[in-house]
């Protein structure tokens, strides 16, 4: 797959800094402070994201589709409802996702690195998100079309920040499920006691990982706190975050 370069990103493979004669990648320390915050922010969003919309939402995830599958099966069997939001939210996530690789593929052929405008494009969903909330609560049942609509939002939120992972920052620890996360760390720590593998390779994908996971977990907790106290208004919180690292993705890198 042909890649465009800009400032160092590439869309669809892992982004490289250009090396000079020596092939030394001048700008590598401050690309991986960068992708660092990247990563952490990204992943303190989907795990505040993830929890409060949980509760907020009866029982809604939005920053992935796998729980969604479990508690519909669930729900089938039993008489509780939310049945409708959560058959919705697979589509609606599909579309956020190709939307994603639709816009990155755009600005790639325009000779335009994607991960900033994605980010602000997640950013403006988070916060129609928290909006709407504020605006249509009390949402009612959770099959109801108020509750639907704002369920929505948040998923695609989220579905926009899943493709992000997949399209642009591929390179880095997922920032939406910890359970592959989770897996790698283990097996690496694992490796490390036993002093098998190579450990240059191990303690580089424990700092992905590690921060990642930690990032998220205090996300998740930080959520249930904040939407019990503030109710949708909490969601504007993972917002600013995101514009944030709009910021910090835009920064030039020279050598």
């Amino acid at each position: 797959m042909q890649a465009v370069v800009r400032r160092g990103l590439r869309v669809g493979a892992a982004e490289t800094p250009p090396a000079d004669a020596s092939g030394y990648q001048g700008d590598m320390p401050i690309r991986a402070d960068r992708d660092t915050w990247i990563g952490v922010g990204l992943a303190l969003t989907a795990g505040f994201v993830d929890a409060a919309a949980f509760i907020a939402l009866t029982g809604l995830f939005t920053a992935h589709v796998t729980g969604n599958f479990v508690l519909i099966g669930a729900e089938l069997v039993s008489t509780s409802s939310g049945v409708l939001a959560k058959l919705l939210a697979l589509p609606v996530f599909v579309l956020a996702v190709a939307l994603t690789r639709l816009i990155a593929i755009g600005l790639e052929r325009g000779g335009s690195a994607p991960l900033q405008p994605l980010l602000a494009i997640e950013a403006a969903f988070l916060s129609a998100f928290a909006l709407a909330g504020v605006a249509l609560s009390p949402l009612g049942s959770p099959d109801g079309a108020r509750a639907i609509s704002v369920g929505m939002l948040g998923v695609a939120a989220m579905g926009i920040q899943n493709g992000i992972g997949r399209v642009v920052i591929g390179h880095l620890a997922a920032t939406t499920v910890m359970t592959v996360n989770v897996s790698q760390a283990v097996i690496d720590l694992t490796d490390r006691l036993c002093g098998v593998g190579d450990r240059a390779q191990i303690r580089a994908r424990l700092r992905r990982t590690l921060p990642a996971v930690l990032a998220f977990a205090t996300g998740a907790l930080a959520g249930a706190f904040a939407v019990a106290a503030m109710s949708f208004w909490c969601m504007l919180m993972p917002a600013f975050v995101l514009v944030g690292l709009v910021i910090i993705s835009g920064r030039n890198f020279s050598s």
